[in-house]
């Protein structure tokens, strides 16, 4: 539990650099800390968050969930519903009847 509370607050600190960013980009200013500075924090958080993640799999602190791809489809299999008319002399074709109830 404690590794999913440090990935959401690493989480909410990239989105705070990447506002603090937002805000310099909007504003203008040009003095303090540059617009690079956050964005650059962004990106190595993300990879601190990504580096957490792969270890807290491969360390068994956060269970995967199962692949849909991996579990068994249900395969329907459709016959063949038309049943073969009697040939006769008559050319008239004969109505089919369907029940839209099936």
């Amino acid at each position: 539990m404690i590794i999913k509370i440090i990935i959401v607050l690493l989480l909410i600190f990239i989105l705070f650099n990447l506002f603090r960013a937002l805000f310099i980009m909007v504003s203008g200013k040009t003095e303090g800390r540059p617009m690079s500075h956050f964005l650059g924090r962004r990106v190595l958080f993300s990879v601190v968050v990504l580096v957490v993640v792969i270890a807290a799999l491969k360390l068994g602190f956060i269970k995967v969930n199962n692949s849909p791809i991996n579990a068994t489809a249900h395969i329907q299999i459709q016959t063949n519903t038309a049943t073969p008319h009697l040939q006769s002399a008559n050319t008239k074709q004969l109505l089919e009847k369907q029940s839209a109830y099936l």
